[in-house]
């Protein structure tokens, strides 16, 4: 019996002004993977998560995550990083926890706290007074804190150390369920090759390679970082 695919994304186009960010993009995601974007600047990996996550409308094409478009419903399976800081720097960490509580019913606030003590965040300090490496370690600390079905990563590792950087992709790869995918874009190739399960390259809106890692690995006798140099060369 064949399962329902976890997110199916079929022809997708978007267009800022004359220029198309996305063109006739599609893509099948399953259950249990974790998945690197993988573009330069400007191949439309944000404009595609945004879209995924329904924050942007398609000029054509489709999104479908267990069967139902981006939008209310589906917003209870999808937790979304954006690749800004978006929670407000008023807030404490304490505060945020509280607030992501209320939002999500999936929302684990244990998890949470335990999360931000290993990282050293102090929960009682204004985010805005915490360095941009550290509310960007809240930040994902509290989408990873979701029990979500689709985990939506967009440069989760870009500005935190190398050290941090580690147990953030460690956090990654433990705390999501076994029956949810994370889809995580990133610059950062050689460090989330290890991790990953699968990846896609993404070029000028269109989708140029969707493979399986340890395939592709070993068929081109290449790391994926060597396979992408080659692949977006200048």
């Amino acid at each position: 019996m064949q399962t329902q695919p976890l997110l199916s994304v079929n022809g997708l186009t978007k267009y800022y002004g004359a220029f198309p960010s996305l063109s006739d993009f599609s893509l099948t995601l399953t259950e249990g993977k974790i998945v690197a974007l993988l573009g330069p600047n400007g191949s439309g990996k944000t404009t595609l998560l945004k879209i995924i996550a329904g924050l942007l409308t398609p000029n054509a094409g489709s999104v479908s995550i267990l069967g139902c478009p981006p939008g209310e419903e589906a917003r209870g399976v999808v937790a979304y990083l954006p690749d800004r800081i978006s929670v407000p720097g008023w807030m404490s960490s304490e505060q945020a926890i509280s607030y992501f509580a209320d939002f999500y019913a999936d929302f684990d606030r244990e998890k949470a706290g335990a999360m931000l003590a290993d990282l050293g965040i102090p929960l009682d300090k204004p985010l805005g007074k915490l360095s941009k490496g550290m509310r960007e370690k809240v930040q994902l600390s509290l989408v990873m804190s979701r029990r979500a079905k689709l985990y939506l990563l967009d440069e989760p590792i870009s500005g935190v150390d190398p050290a941090a950087r580690e147990y953030i992709l460690r956090t990654i790869l433990t705390c999501h369920a076994p029956d949810s995918t994370v889809l995580i874009s990133t610059h950062l190739i050689a460090d989330v090759e290890e991790v990953i399960d699968e990846f896609v390259f993404i070029r000028e809106g269109r989708l140029l390679c969707y493979d399986s890692a340890d395939e592709a690995r070993k068929r081109e006798g290449k790391t994926l970082d060597e396979m992408f140099r080659e692949a977006f060369r200048c």
